[in-house]
């Protein structure tokens, strides 16, 4: 960040600064025709008065479900601790800030005391400053030790831009101490005649788990001066580590703490997070050592205007099986981000998949080229898998303010530095409560108020949230669980650790107690062997490359332009056979390409300019068998089990939508190879007396069944921290593993995720509110709204409503299950499969 061009009154990813604050307006559109004048710009209009432009007119009005207003609140000031350097103070105060809030102060003096601490306060609450003070203060200590390399830090992110954008906050601060503080970023993106002077004489390192995990625990002897003096690890955006990632992260941190026990140091971990439920045990499961959490905000915070809005219904529209249809989300978050950039309101919308960023901008900017030219180079799309230079270029242009508007993925959910944005648009539920705090909190950021607006997909969760606000502001945000004892995950880290040096009895706390029962398996699988005290790893390829820690797996698909050989980007190899299949539609900074093959043999996706007037979505189908019952308990005469399947997911087809309206145009069959897949889920049966008692006859089952799978697996995010994409479901009238009537929803990652598990521990309230969802939807027979899924494999065919509702109703009816009590795991990032 510049403090240089920060509006006065501004804050950075440092905290509010403590100056007179003045305002500053953008150009708006002439929307009046030419020669006559421009209406006056409000130049820093009220969180209402743009939510009041934005809903001008009876049907604009009436798409606004809920509005919630949260107040203003007045900060907290306190002195920094007398053992952070003076001329450190000195840098922070050049900077704007005059003191310090009481929980910067505090964690500083925590970390100062060598107890590692997790700063969970709100967004733009200034936890950087909070842990770089202290950093700063003992880098700055070390640069004038008279031998050896000096104290050295270690940073982080979830992201690659994260990093970046708090390498460019760090020098900027650190800037009057001169050479003692050398920041530099390590990562896949650093160039190769760079990484020597980085392992060599930075004392900052700014990283991300995938490349310590790969690249630099891997290389520690290269790392071993840094790694020897290393007195700070800070770990960012810490709530993201969850679920599986997260169980990935925890591990690779043991392995980093054991390196360096190795080489005679032990770094205090220093963690932030806005959105954290019970941060300290979740920061305790993460780093494996004792963590005090700081939660109270000292902070000022400007006043939050939250709106839920609903697009309206197509009346002249039917999609599949006649069902009505909505407005798409990203039709109207189009809309609405077209009319805050000629309002002049810096606006970042967020969408959920890369496709719909690209549309979301290339609609804003044909709509604002029509108003004015020069606004539709003021809007772009930001998303992974550009290269990196496009990722650069675009996060300078929203950190100087040449972009008014941005239609990004969650790579900007996080902390990245975008002072001066006055508004949110969030297309779509963001699966969890954190993270749609933490998108709304991206606004806001420069003490004003700031407008954060859900616009509700077409989907049964939406729908339900949109009419249901106290589901969103009535409740804590969901608590980060991660399991770093599942095999899947421990399994290949042990195989790390012991390329990295050999594992001992010594090290079996370290890594937890599933360790123990492991390490006769991969002997087994001749991965380890044991020589004396130590297992050694005994293969030539890397140990490090037997797991994906985000869940991807494979190597990535390139993008190539067929005509040019040009690479356009990337995609995981996860991902490839639902977005870059023969035929989809491709988008990529506002151009749109046709898939013309892809070659999963190389890994490589081969594209062509074009401009289909429709886009594409992948179908599938799938099959499940049970593994393993773990626990069963009677629901009534029905069952509730919970254990271990495997998922057999094919991609068998694609439809055609039509742009803006997502009306079906047809179906293309594809010729893919199936998937396997082991993980966790939770499953329920039904009796032939309990379907005669619902009045469900073999005609309907089916329909019955699947429309209840559909709508459970919509709501499960209500109840576990994760999206419908993370999970999958199976319904099956006559199961060959159970013998009766049968919904599965599965975790979509190897070994499982924890949503299942937390799944079976709700399982009476999460049926119940998927029962009301179903039956307080106005539809005749089903739409999207209740029982039809976006990612149907059978093209949600069959379906029945009612069935649903009386099956569920008669389920219900029973005592409800009594789970056994014990720990419900969080989230994973990674794909369902159907």
């Amino acid at each position: 960040m510049a403090f240089n061009h920060l509006p006065a009154g501004a804050h950075d990813a440092f905290g509010p600064l403590s100056r007179t604050p003045v305002t500053h307006s953008v150009p708006m559109a002439n929307t009046h025709g030419p020669g006559q004048p421009k209406p006056p710009v409000d130049p820093r209009p009220t969180p209402g008065t743009v939510l009041d432009r934005l809903s001008r007119g009876p049907s604009r009005a009436a798409r606004i479900t809920h509005t919630e207003h949260l107040p203003p609140r007045a900060g907290r000031h306190a002195v920094w601790p007398d053992r952070i350097r003076t001329d450190v103070v000195a840098a922070i105060q050049a900077a704007g800030i005059d003191h310090p809030w009481e929980h910067q102060a505090a964690a500083a003096e925590h970390a100062l005391d060598g107890e590692s601490v997790v700063v969970a306060t709100g967004t733009a609450s200034g936890k950087s400053l909070a842990y770089l003070a202290p950093v700063l203060s003992a880098l700055a200590d070390g640069a004038e030790a008279a031998n050896g390399r000096g104290a050295t830090a270690l940073y982080l992110a979830p992201t690659k831009a994260l990093a970046a954008d708090q390498r460019r906050a760090v020098r900027e601060l650190a800037a009057p101490l001169g050479n003692a503080v050398r920041p530099a970023v390590y990562d896949g993106d650093t160039p190769v005649e760079e990484r020597e002077w980085v392992r060599q004489y930075a004392n900052y390192v700014l990283t991300n788990p995938d490349m310590l995990h790969r690249g630099i625990l891997p290389a520690h002897p290269r790392w071993s001066s840094f790694v020897r003096a290393l007195r700070y690890v800070v770990i960012d955006e810490c709530h993201t580590y969850r679920g599986v990632f997260g169980s990935h992260v925890a591990q690779v941190l043991r392995r980093l703490r054991r390196l360096c026990a190795r080489y005679g140091s032990e770094p205090v971990f220093l963690l932030a997070s806005a959105t954290a439920s019970d941060p300290a045990a979740a920061a305790s499961r993460l780093t494996g050592v004792r963590v005090i959490e700081i939660t109270d905000d000292a902070s000022p915070r400007g006043e939050v205007v939250f709106a839920l809005w609903e697009p309206p219904p197509l009346t002249e529209l039917r999609g599949e099986k006649g069902a009505p249809v909505r407005r798409t989300a990203t039709a109207e978050t189009a809309d609405l981000l077209t009319d805050l950039v000629v309002q002049g309101v810096r606006t970042v919308a967020f969408v959920r998949s890369r496709r719909g960023a690209e549309l979301i901008s290339v609609i804003a900017q044909e709509r604002l080229a029509e108003v004015d030219r020069s606004l539709a180079r003021r809007v772009a799309a930001y998303r992974g898998g550009y290269l990196p230079e496009e990722r650069r270029a675009l996060e300078r242009a929203l950190h100087s303010g040449e972009l008014l508007g941005l239609a990004a993925t969650t790579a900007l959910e996080l902390g990245v530095d975008v002072s001066g944005l006055d508004a949110v648009l969030i297309t779509g539920y963001p699966g969890t409560r954190a993270s749609l705090w933490q998108q709304a909190g991206r606004a806001g950021r420069a003490g004003q108020g700031a407008l954060a607006v859900l616009i509700a997909r077409d989907d049964p969760l939406d729908t339900y949230l949109v009419h249901h606000p106290e589901a969103l502001f009535r409740q804590p945000v969901e608590a980060t669980v991660l399991d770093p004892d599942n095999p899947y995950v421990l399994a290949p880290h042990l195989c790390a650790a012991a390329a990295e040096l050999p594992l001992t009895d010594a090290d079996l706390d370290l890594f937890g107690p599933a360790t123990k029962e492991l390490l006769p398996q991969l002997e087994a699988a001749k991965l380890l062997r044991r020589r004396a005290t130590a297992w050694h790893w005994t293969r030539r390829e890397r140990a490090s490359d037997l797991t994906d820690i985000r869940g991807g797996g494979g190597r990535p698909v390139q993008i190539v332009e067929a005509a040019t050989g040009r690479l356009l980007g990337t995609v995981d190899e996860s991902a490839a056979h639902t977005a870059v299949h023969d035929g989809a539609v491709h988008l990529h900074q506002g151009r749109t390409y046709l898939v013309k093959h892809l070659d999963l043999e190389d890994s490589a996706a081969l594209v062509e300019e074009a401009d289909p007037p429709f886009s594409t979505t992948a179908r599938d189908t799938t099959s499940i068998s049970i593994l393993e019952t773990e626990t069963e308990i009677p629901w009534g005469s029905a069952r509730l089990c919970f254990g271990s399947v495997e998922v057999t997911n094919q991609v068998v087809s694609y439809l055609r939508r039509k742009l803006i309206t997502g009306e079906v145009l047809g179906e293309a069959k594809l010729d893919l190879p199936p998937r396997t897949l082991r993980t966790r889920a939770v499953w329920w049966t039904v009796t032939e007396d309990q379907l005669d008692e619902a009045r469900i006859n073999p005609e309907i089952l089916g329909g019955a069944l699947h429309a209840a799978e559909h709508a459970s697996i919509g709501m499960l995010p209500l109840f576990a921290t994760c999206d419908r994409w993370d999970i999958g479901g199976v319904s099956v009238p006559l199961h060959p593993d159970t013998l009766l009537p049968t919904v599965f929803v599965y975790d979509g990652h190897p070994g499982g995720a924890g949503f299942a598990e937390r799944a079976f521990h709700t399982a009476a309230a999460w049926l119940t509110a998927t029962r009301d969802a179903i039956a307080a939807c106005e539809c005749e027979a089903g739409c999207p709204s209740c029982i039809q899924s976006p990612k149907c494999g059978n093209g949600n065919d069959p379906l029945h409503k009612r069935g649903a509702i009386r099956l569920l109703t008669r389920l219900l009816a029973e005592s409800p299950p009594t789970p056994p009590t014990g720990p419900a795991p969080g989230p994973d990032p990674g794909p369902g499969t159907s």
